[in-house]
């Protein structure tokens, strides 16, 4: 803790230059899903590339077919070092519907929200201001001591918001030089602005689109009603044959893999300052369609789901249409957590469909994707002294929360690489990340550059 009071000082007394250096960054419209910005997306992998080498860092740029990738290393010439990898991501989301922005969204605005002082524009949060909290964190390090406390990779893509196509490429050529003992991502929230929060889990995704064909043609209902099976009623059978009345899926082998929640994460989850009621009604519910013996956290943090995305037939524009559709088709997705093997699981989804069919109806399964869901041991080293590091800088512990969704790079990791990954965030739920007005915390920013250089210090 001594070693690092001047830093903490320093960080306090140049706060309003890093705000200017994330103002600049902020300015630049690196929008990755849209074609006409991909010079902006050039431009701000070149901007990340000038300030990394300003404070020393050897940086390059990797191009291929899609936005480039900002790629930098630091090699320790100490003995015994820790590797960290660290992942972010410089592109961001549309800015539609414009109207609904208070301001230009690429021209940076600092106000009060709620009693805090914000940074408002797109990418505030996601995830050019999460990014920086690191990358800043690195900087104050190196210009104190001259060096950091281990090695490190840092790779920082601009196609996180439309596939990280070119992602997949970069980490097969250049995995011989990628090897880490952990791997750190800022791009998760806290729990609320008081209570930091480290995600222990992400929820895997597995997507599947069926289409039933029951008659050779659409058909008169008047002629064939009652005789010729509708794809969308064995469609509805289907589906409303997938959950229990207790809100399980009834799919056989579905649960095979699923763990229990450690009781003492259950007993942190639990102490969250959480109404349910107010979380229901935020959506428009009174009660939950999960799990009835599970609580809030339990249903979208640690168990898994299975949904219907989309339905398609028949005669779906205005008025009556007589017609017995010859086709239909369902859109599903499966939130996948522990230990669920992806590939069983779509076996048993096309066994559990094939058994409801008819006899001469037939099924076409469009092609399944997935990742697959992702647990660290929270006893490690790694959390417990990014763990301890966080309380030293916010007073109170972060609680361990589980990701309900995907962050697909981070799977990689582990499948690739082998990594384990620390997710911490200092975004909040009131960010309107991917909305209008997105906004981040001045605070946020501030402490989020300590918590890194805490987290730094734990390695020296």
């Amino acid at each position: 803790m001594e070693k690092i009071k001047k830093i903490l000082s320093n960080i306090d007394d140049n706060i309003g230059d890093d705000i200017d250096i994330l103002i600049d960054f902020l300015k630049i419209k690196s929008i990755s899903t849209i074609p006409e910005y991909s010079q902006e997306c050039f431009k701000a992998a070149e901007w990340l590339k000038k300030h990394l080498q300003s404070f020393g860092l050897n940086t390059i740029i990797y191009e291929s077919e899609g936005h480039p990738i900002v790629y930098c290393e630091y090699v320790s010439d100490k003995e015994d070092t820790k590797t960290i990898l660290f992942y972010g991501h410089y592109d961001v989301q549309p800015v539609d519907p414009i109207e609904l922005w208070n301001s230009d969204p690429f021209t940076p605005t600092i106000t009060e929200i709620d009693g805090q002082e914000c940074i408002v524009a797109r990418g505030a949060s996601d995830d050019k201001g999460q990014l920086l909290t690191f990358v800043q964190a690195i900087k104050y390090f190196i210009d104190e001591y001259g060096e950091l406390p281990f090695s490190m990779k840092l790779i920082i893509e601009g196609e996180e918001e439309c596939g990280s196509k070119t992602l997949p490429k970069f980490l097969d050529e250049y995995r011989d030089k990628l090897s880490a003992n952990i791997a750190y991502v800022c791009d998760t929230s806290m729990w609320d602005k008081d209570t930091p929060a480290i995600t222990r889990s992400l929820r895997g995704l597995l997507s599947e689109e069926f289409e039933i064909i029951g008659p050779n043609r659409d058909l008169h209902s008047g002629e064939y009603g009652g005789v010729a099976w509708n794809p969308i009623r064995i469609i509805s059978d289907i589906i409303s044959k997938i959950y229990t009345d207790s809100g399980e899926v009834a799919i056989e082998g579905f649960y095979d893999g699923v763990k229990e929640v450690d009781k003492n994460i259950l007993e942190s989850w639990n102490n969250l300052n959480f109404n349910r009621k107010e979380y229901l009604l935020k959506i428009g519910q009174e009660t939950s369609s999960g799990e009835k013996n599970r609580s809030i956290f339990e249903q979208t943090w640690s168990r898994p789901t299975f949904e219907i995305n989309g339905i398609l037939g028949g005669y779906t524009d205005q008025g009556t249409k007589t017609v017995i559709p010859s086709k239909a088709s369902a859109k599903i997705t499966c939130r996948l957590v522990g230990n669920q093997e992806p590939d069983k699981i779509i076996d048993n989804i096309h066994s559990y469909i094939n058994k409801m069919l008819p006899e001469g109806v037939v099924v076409n399964f469009k092609g399944s994707d997935y990742c697959k869901a992702i647990e660290f041991d929270t006893n490690s080293y790694y959390f417990k002294s990014a763990s301890l590091a966080i309380e030293e800088e916010w007073d109170v512990p972060p609680v361990y929360t589980g990701g309900g969704g995907s962050i697909p790079i981070v799977e990689v990791f582990k499948s690739m690489l082998n990594i384990d990954t620390v997710l911490v965030g200092f975004a909040l739920d009131d960010d309107r990340i991917h909305s209008p007005n997105e906004k981040y915390n001045v605070l946020s920013y501030t402490k989020g550059i300590k918590t890194w250089v805490r987290i730094i210090e734990k390695y020296i």
